[in-house]
Parts: C-alpha cells; sequence; structure tokens
C-alpha cells in the first residue's frame, strides 16, 4: 500500500525537540517495512514568523510563501537526518516537485519532501501528492483533533465529525474558511482535491507520532474521510 502522511510542522518541529522529530522518524521506519510512505512537512511556527518578518518589510505574498516553502524543506531535510538510510534515496536531496519526488520512491522506502510552489498549503501539497502517486491512503497529522462543524476556537457548539463524504468536507472547510483568522485543519484546496480523486482520508491529531500507527489500523482518532 503506499501512503501520504500530511505532518504539520508545529506538531513536527513545534520546539526543535530532538526526541519528537525522532519520535516520528521511529513510527514512520516501522510503516515503511511495510508499506511505500511519501511525507510531506510543513513550516510551523518558523515558517509564520520568518513570513512575518517579510511582511514587516513589505514582501509580496507569493514571496512569504518561497520563504514558507524553504523552512518547509528545512524541516523535510531534518527528518530525513532523522530516519536515516530508509529516506535517502541514490541522490539525497529533498524533492521539491512531485515528479522529483515519484522518481525518488523507486531507490527508497520512504521520500519526504516539503513545500512546491506559492498558493499551496502542505495538505494541498499532500492530497496533489497522494493523487499523482496514485496512494490509497491519505493522512493528515495536525494540531487539531478532527473536523468540526465550525471553528471550534469561536464556537461553542461545533461538533468533532467521525465520518465525512469528501463532498460534505468541502462544504464545512469552505464554510469556516470564510473569515479571516478561522481555522481549519484542511484547507479548501486540499478538500477539492480530496473530492476529485476520491482518495481515503484521515485527519488527526499529530500531536503523538503513535497516532499515524492508530490512524493506519482503522482506530477511529479524529474525523475520516470516505468517498
Amino acid at each position: 500500500m503506499t501512503l501520504v502522511i500530511s505532518i504539520g510542522g508545529s506538531v513536527l518541529v513545534g520546539d526543535l525537540d530532538h526526541e519528537r522529530v525522532l519520535a516520528y522518524a521511529k513510527v514512520i521506519k516501522k510503516l515503511a517495512s511495510q508499506e511505500k510512505v511519501f511525507i510531506v512537512t510543513g513550516g510551523g511556527k518558523v515558517a509564520r514568523k520568518y513570513i512575518n518578518v517579510a511582511r514587516r518589510f513589505g514582501a509580496s505574498e507569493v514571496a512569504c510563501d518561497f520563504i514558507g516553502i524553504e523552512v518547509t524543506r528545512l524541516n523535510a531535510s531534518l527528518l530525513v537526518a532523522a530516519i536515516g538510510s530508509l529516506a535517502l534515496p541514490v541522490y539525497p536531496e529533498v524533492p521539491t516537485n512531485y515528479r522529483e519526488a515519484e522518481n525518488a520512491a523507486s531507490s527508497s522506502r520512504v521520500v519526504v519532501m516539503g513545500g512546491v510552489a506559492p498558493g499551496q498549503t502542505t495538505d494541498a501539497v499532500s492530497a496533489i501528492l497522494a493523487e499523482y502517486v496514485r496512494a490509497e491512503k491519505l493522512l493528515i497529522a495536525t494540531s487539531v483533533d478532527g473536523v468540526y462543524t465550525a471553528d471550534p476556537r469561536t464556537n461553542p457548539n461545533a461538533r468533532k465529525l467521525s465520518r465525512l463524504t469528501p463532498e460534505e468536507l468541502v462544504e464545512i472547510v469552505m464554510k469556516i474558511s470564510m473569515g479571516a483568522g478561522t481555522n481549519s485543519p484542511v484547507d479548501p484546496l486540499a478538500a477539492k482535491i480530496i473530492e476529485r480523486c476520491r482518495i481515503h482520508t484521515l485527519v488527526f491529531d499529530g500531536t503523538h507520532p503513535e497516532n499515524i500507527l492508530s490512524a493506519i489500523k482503522g482506530e477511529h482518532i479524529g474525523t475520516e474521510i470516505i468517498p
């Protein structure tokens, strides 16, 4: 089975704790003993700090996106270092696009990459990659524990949903993402890609790396999007 796992920068390297990165590496190596695994890492707090400083200099949003992409690739390189030889293909460079990621998979059980292009979040890159490599499952390990009916930070009546169709996901995400500063565990582009490619997707709390294994086993620890 081929898996694509989106790991948010905040849950992977939020405090640059090497033990946390190593814990993720151990889980990924365990998965890779049986599956082909693609990882997409986010930028997290560090990326946001760099982007905020760049904005104060008057940098365009596209320029800010490129800065964020560099941070995601730095996080990918850090995870590759923790995983070791299992994630080092013939050329030990972090892929910068989907074709490079697919090519790297021919010589490695684990492929780790960061961002690709401006305007695409980690989740969007993961969804597009999942479609490109025909993955059977997409796992989104984030800082929240699933998809809610509304933004739980501002709406006390928001309910976490255990199962959704891709169409329902799009409807909810578009509604939550309407206001500035709102919070959604899956961005609109990623949701539309999931809807288009009909991939089995799981959104869950990535704070604990072991949750990845639980999600693979079918334990309902977050929200499952079933075509």
